[in-house]
């Protein structure tokens, strides 16, 4: 890992996101991107060049205030209590997403993590449909953070799968995370009412994707819920863990673990860090 890009909206939630950034980064001696965007409705178009486009001179000047005020925070943010770290200060004006879409292909970014609000959505600095977006459609795995960490270390890692191959891309993040932590990996399958295999038909399945993933330190777990939501962030409870991983296609609809509606709901509703990656891309 080489480059981990943390969006900021100098929030609370943000800053939670950032305090674990910079720990992966010092593990992995990886350098953090932090993303500002300043982002307004009047804006008409950006140059190449930086230079904005505005109907009148005060929504210019309020905008360059806006801009000022932004590059400040980011340098204070960066100084407080991450100077031994090496980050590189981005402020870009326009769409969230759109900007974390394209820093993450012009650098090569390998891991975003950003902070969430959980439960009411993922909000702040990514709004609604931006937050959906980047779990949904990034191409490099997606760090979602809800709250403080107590700890900084990933001992106990929740993998969810469904078993499918694509999953593999995934299964290769998660096995770096376990070397950079020492971790203890639990593969867990969700039984539900409407998806749901017998012990002995799935532990074996569960065993052999195992040895396809060449995996090491890891415990193989069953668990019954009424929905994979609801089963993942149960499981995960009752062991402790440290982070939930799981994969998603990036779309909806699909009545299985790989759906993107279920890996947003998870980091909505999950009160520790999950870690999605979107496969098939």
């Amino acid at each position: 890992m080489k480059k981990i890009l943390v969006p900021t909206d100098f929030s609370e939630q943000a800053g939670y996101a950032l305090e674990v950034a910079y720990h992966i980064a010092k593990k992995s001696e990886a350098s953090i991107i932090l993303l500002h965007v300043v982002e307004d409705a009047n804006v008409t178009s950006v140059h190449y060049t930086g230079e904005i486009d505005l109907p009148n001179m005060e929504d210019r000047l309020f905008m360059m205030k806006l801009i000022e005020k932004g590059k400040q925070s980011l340098a204070d943010l960066a100084s407080s209590n991450f100077s031994d770290a090496i980050i590189q200060q981005e402020l870009r004006i326009g769409s969230p997403y759109h900007n974390i879409k394209d820093i993450i292909s012009e650098q090569s970014v390998d891991l975003v993590v950003m902070g969430t609000k959980g439960s009411t959505g993922l909000e702040e600095f990514l709004i609604g449909s931006n937050a959906e977006k980047v779990v949904r459609h990034a191409k490099c795995p997606v760090l979602t953070i809800h709250k403080k960490a107590a700890s900084f270390d990933f001992k106990e890692i929740v993998y969810a799968t469904a078993l499918e191959e694509e999953e593999d891309q995934c299964v290769n993040t998660v096995k770096m995370f376990q070397k950079l932590y020492n971790s203890t990996l639990h593969l867990v399958r969700i039984n539900t009412p409407n998806n749901f295999q017998s012990d002995r038909y799935a532990r074996p399945e569960l065993e052999e994707f195992a040895k396809k993933c060449e995996l090491d330190n890891y415990k193989i777990h069953i668990f019954n819920e009424g929905s994979e939501e609801e089963g993942i962030i149960y499981f995960s409870e009752s062991i402790g863990a440290d982070m939930i991983a799981m994969a998603t296609h990036g779309r909806t609809g699909l009545a299985h673990l790989l759906t993107g509606s279920i890996a947003e709901d998870v980091v909505n509703h999950a009160k520790r860090p999950v870690l999605t990656y979107v496969v098939g891309k």
